[in-house]
């Protein structure tokens, strides 16, 4: 039959080019660039994915007799008498479609394995995150998206899906991947992400956790405690002064010791109680509404003022287990400053003295994994967590987006000129919501750099962090007559330099998870 001998052709193709990321292969008057790990070959069909023009689609191909047996489809193109093509555009009904067909693009449980999540801003990078994975055994969590994110950019829930799903077809990716719907703060984002298929459901706190706890007076302690919901809490400051304050604190078989005053457990419980009652709810919320779908917990305290202390680490778990609370991963706020886009600033040495003590908390438990948020470039922290053996999470986002500026600014300087000297306006009213410290007068005016310096930018922090706080407002702001001002050209100049977009993320994730090496 001739769609045998199709097959025949396209897995022969593929075995000669199994070492390229894509081919050209001719069938009679057509031919197609063929993304190799695309290649899929079914009982009665077979698909692959195809780049034509810097338009991704894939096709589906199969005999006529068999034309019924698939529910994917697209616009036909005949390739003979006996073999049918169907070229299937990559929007959200063929996600769907293609979730039914293959069990591994559906979002998984990932557990206590390591793993990175991925915030594809733009929806074009997750090849180039997969491709950094090669030799790491780490899991990836391709779809991430934080509310925040998905209002900057006016995406939905669903395209961050669809952007994991295609890529994950294109790469031949079949260890299946998370969905992380982060920074989830009430009941209607977790009802929004739920709906989408979302299955790492990231609980954030924040704005129940109370920055001044760590120098207010003890009169002040005690009015907050007065106040408290005790009864919700289900406990009382006596049964925990009694746990936490008439003995020293066995860690993990003695490994850490810890001491604490009822000056610290009351700290603790004016830092952290309202945000635990918080996140009880939200818990609780999503497990009445999540019927059969298979989700996992992860607790953020990380955007908050105050450093989580070691005992405060172990009171939020102990108290968390306490209230039923089941959590595959935590994110403390460390000690030194994690801001956003750039590398850990701080005193290694103090840092590396007190994530032991986080280390020797999660060995104590040994049922959840610590999460790094503001993962992004935090270099030499990650060569002192990849010492300690323990499963770990890091998050990063808004660093793919400057990679993403770093390949504009290598094949379009005069568009990057525009975005550089847009954002440098926009930064100090768009920086209020975000850890950084860039200042504007640290930098120029775009029109005083060559081109060959523009490039370099992206390794210059306050560049870098400019660049990054401010993307929202690139991918999304119009001028009068309603077209977007940056969004179209770049990403259609991102489009046709994909090549290099993709290797350079690669090679920035690599040096990402090389320190995690075995």
């Amino acid at each position: 039959m001739i769609y045998e001998s199709f097959k025949k052709t396209l897995l022969g193709a593929k075995k000669i080019n199994s070492s390229k990321i894509a081919f050209e292969l001719s069938l009679g008057e057509k031919s197609f660039t063929i993304f190799t790990n695309s290649i899929r070959v079914d009982d009665y069909f077979t698909l692959f994915v195809v780049k034509e023009n810097n338009s991704k689609f894939f096709v589906v191909a199969f005999d006529k007799s068999d034309s019924g047996k698939s529910n994917i489809t697209g616009q036909e193109m005949e390739l003979s008498n006996n073999a049918i093509l169907h070229k299937c555009p990559f929007n959200h009904e063929n996600s769907k479609k293609l979730q039914t067909q293959f069990e591994f693009l559906n979002p998984k449980i990932i557990g206590l394995k390591n793993s990175v999540g991925f915030g594809d801003r733009l929806g074009i990078a997750n090849a180039g995150h997969l491709r950094s994975l090669q030799g790491f055994d780490f899991e990836p969590i391709l779809a991430q998206q934080s509310i925040r994110e998905l209002k900057r950019t006016q995406r939905k829930p669903s395209a961050v899906m669809d952007a994991a799903v295609f890529a994950s077809l294109q790469e031949g990716w079949i260890n299946g991947f998370g969905a992380d719907a982060d920074h989830l703060k009430t009941k209607e984002d977790i009802e929004l992400m739920l709906k989408e298929g979302y299955t790492f459901f990231t609980f954030d706190p924040s704005d129940f956790v109370n920055n001044d706890a760590d120098v207010l007076s003890e009169e002040k302690l005690n009015f907050f405690l007065n106040d408290f919901s005790w009864k919700q809490f289900n406990t009382s400051f006596h049964n925990l002064n009694e746990k936490y304050c008439r003995n020293k604190l066995s860690i993990n078989n003695g490994e850490l010791l810890l001491e604490v005053s009822e000056t610290e457990l009351k700290r603790a419980l004016v830092k952290y109680g309202k945000a635990l009652l918080h996140i009880k709810t939200l818990y609780e919320f999503l497990f009445e509404i999540k019927g059969s779908q298979i989700v996992e917990v992860e607790i953020s305290v990380d955007e908050t003022e105050s450093v989580t202390s070691a005992f405060e680490h172990y009171f939020i778990s102990e108290q968390l287990h306490r209230l039923g609370i089941v959590y595959i991963s935590l994110a403390p706020r460390f000690v030194g400053d994690f801001e956003k886009g750039i590398d850990y600033k701080g005193e290694l040495q103090v840092f590396e003295n007190e994530f032991k003590k986080h280390v020797s908390i999660i060995k104590h438990f040994g049922n959840y994994k610590l999460s790094l948020h503001s993962g992004s470039d935090k270099f030499t922290a990650y060569k002192i967590i990849a010492k300690y053996d323990i499963p770990i999470h890091i998050k990063t986002a808004g660093t793919s987006y400057l990679e993403a500026l770093r390949t504009i600014a290598s094949v379009d300087p005069d568009l990057f000129r525009e975005i550089l000297d847009y954002s440098r306006s926009l930064y100090n009213k768009e920086k209020r919501t975000y850890h950084v410290s860039a200042v504007v007068e640290k930098t120029k005016p775009a029109l005083e750099y060559s081109d060959k310096e523009l490039p370099e930018l992206l390794n210059d922090n306050n560049a870098r962090q400019i660049l990054h706080v401010t993307y929202g407002r690139i991918l999304t702001d119009k001028n009068a007559d309603g077209e977007y001002l940056f969004k179209e050209k770049l990403f259609n100049s991102l489009v046709d330099n994909q090549d290099l977009y993709d290797e350079y993320l690669k090679k920035h994730f690599i040096r990402h998870l090389s320190p995690f090496k075995k």
